[in-house]
């Protein structure tokens, strides 16, 4: 007897991931390589882990005295306390007025999907979302699906090959009033301390909302407090704002999803009715943080010894990254590339443009089979004394043959999802 599927209109949805990686894993060639994972990895081609957390997991595993019942719905409070002190400092004005709090979230866009949330209900005079970052960001989703208009831009300008932090200002100054203003990737855009005034002006005058977006702290410079400064700018201008804070990426707990949505206010009144509210959704969206991320981020931030060997390993891989950086460029100085390269090293953090274009991408894709995302930004990490040598001179050979013909520069709605 047949019965007919309730699912039966439900049609294939568009994918946001690239396909990239399953044509890598199905490509059978000697040479293959990915350049586009989203995790630090070793050069053993494994995601790299902070020396400190796998201490830490051992004295967990063997820890008699933990329990394991759900966490509050707000999380773990000495996570999300030492968590905040990371991102804020001890001694910054947000941590003593006591007006700097936060959520557990899940996931690196659980913030966003929480955020959003509040936005649409308590900040309906603009439904208008606007997203300012150095690459295409998987956030924008999440609002569209919420039902706000979202207007996205990038700080790459791929004709002068390099971060336009003119980008922002001009963007703040055509945002309608009110708006959301979603500001992420910062570490490339190095405003002067006018262009920060000026942003903040335009901002305060427009009652904007910023909402930042903190993926990595200490994986852009090694310094974790200049990674951050820009925050103290709004702090001490007075500015409420929502920040997702990550840290997945910067402990090498990338299965873990452990983040926070941090709310900064006026005052501690005004910050305990804004997460009152906050708690209310995350009722609804998954109830109860997971634990062992928050555990392991914890264990290490409060205890002095594990938290100085951890901010040695990130100024580690900063500089293992800046020297592959500056190898890479000489290479293919070497190879008389034609064009500059410099702004390879004029980039900060693990991940960076190369400045190809479509062609020269798709190329080094179907002929050397190397794998980068169509718009030429790669995860440094994954090169090595071993594959610098194939990639350069790939990278050479494609800029040679396509020389002369026209360029391809993707737009802005062509990024691809890493």
């Amino acid at each position: 007897m047949s019965t007919l599927s309730v699912f039966l209109d439900v049609p294939h949805a568009q994918k946001l991931e690239s396909s990239l990686l399953k044509t890598y894993k199905q490509d059978d060639h000697t040479e293959r390589m990915f350049l586009a994972y989203r995790a630090c990895m070793t050069n053993e081609g494994q995601p790299w882990v902070a020396p400190a957390v796998q201490k830490v997991r051992l004295q967990i595993a063997q820890d008699p005295s933990l329990d394991y019942e759900y966490m509050p719905v707000t999380g773990m409070k000495s996570f999300i306390q030492a968590c905040l002190e990371l991102l804020f400092g001890k001694h910054s004005p947000v941590i003593v007025e006591n007006r700097a709090g936060g959520v557990h979230t899940v996931g690196e866009s659980g913030a966003f999907q929480l955020g959003a949330r509040f936005l649409k209900t308590w900040h309906q005079d603009s439904q208008i979302v606007y997203i300012v970052s150095s690459k295409k960001e998987q956030y924008g989703p999440i609002f569209q699906d919420m039902g706000f208009t979202v207007h996205e831009y990038s700080f790459w300008d791929p004709k002068q090959l390099c971060m336009d932090p003119n980008v922002l200002l001009d963007v703040v100054e055509q945002a309608p009033d009110g708006c959301v203003f979603v500001i992420g990737g910062l570490g490339n855009c190095n405003l002067t301390h006018q262009q920060w005034k000026k942003l903040m002006a335009t901002m305060k005058r427009k009652q904007i909302f910023p909402f930042f977006d903190i993926p990595n702290q200490g994986l852009s410079t090694g310094d974790l407090e200049e990674d951050t400064r820009f925050l103290q700018y709004f702090v001490l201008e007075g500015f409420e704002f929502f920040c997702s804070q990550s840290l997945s990426k910067n402990f090498g707990i990338y299965d873990e999803g452990a983040g926070i949505l941090v709310v900064v206010a006026l005052n501690n009144q005004l910050l305990l009715c804004v997460l009152s509210q906050l708690v209310n959704f995350t009722l609804a969206l998954w109830l109860n943080p997971p634990t062992m991320g928050a555990r392991i981020v914890t264990s290490i931030l409060c205890n002095p010894a594990l938290q100085e060997a951890w901010k040695e390993s990130l100024k580690e891989v900063v500089e293992n990254v800046m020297l592959i950086k500056e190898k890479f460029k000489e290479k293919l100085r070497l190879l008389r590339t034609p064009g500059s390269w410099d702004h390879i090293t004029q980039q900060n953090g693990t991940h960076s443009y190369l400045g190809l274009d479509f062609q020269q991408v798709e190329y080094l894709v179907k002929e050397k089979h190397i794998y980068i995302p169509k718009n030429g930004r790669i995860n440094f990490t994954c090169i090595n004394a071993c594959n610098i040598d194939y990639i350069t001179e790939s990278i050479n050979e494609a800029v040679l043959l396509t020389k002369g013909s026209e360029k391809c520069f993707q737009k802005e709605n062509d990024y691809e999802l890493e």
